[in-house]
């Protein structure tokens, strides 16, 4: 596969451009890549409001009726609720691994077996989350077509 880089004016807006035979696996990988890298999302600490770069999120997670955004040094609350934010982010490597949680697939350095047929995921940042038993088998299905 070749890659071509061409620079572009200032005034121009950037773009990707694809050449492929075919749609397949490794095309949707490429884009979902490149879709998790770009945008943002809204969040507050406190009254202060804050547009939160999608590549930043490791996790957002419910907890109480409240909705939190989870970056490597910072907390921030949300006002959609997370089965809104599985289907904004499906397509941007994010996955439900619990009841509670959407985990960014991008930010998980290495996953072991626990207790209870349930899996300890380890983040970049240190951070340790649980991938319930409900959600282990779509978790291998992912990680299965990366690995193809």
């Amino acid at each position: 596969m070749e890659i071509k880089i061409r620079k572009i004016g200032g005034s121009e807006q950037e773009y990707i451009e694809i050449g492929c035979h075919r749609e397949n696996e490794k095309v949707d990988e490429i884009v979902r890549f490149v879709r998790n890298l770009d945008g943002s999302i809204s969040g507050s600490i406190g009254d202060k409001k804050y547009e939160i770069p999608v590549s930043d999120i490791f996790y957002i997670e419910s907890v109480d009726n409240r909705t939190f955004i989870y970056t490597s040094n910072d907390t921030y609350a949300a006002s959609m609720k997370l089965y809104e934010f599985e289907d904004l982010l499906k397509m941007r490597s994010f996955l439900r691994i619990s009841k509670s949680t959407v985990l960014n697939i991008m930010k998980v350095e290495s996953v072991k077996p626990a207790l209870n047929g349930r899996f300890l995921c380890s983040l970049k940042n240190g951070e340790e989350v649980i991938i319930s038993r409900k959600y282990v088998s779509d978790f291998r299905e992912y990680i299965s077509r990366k690995v193809r």
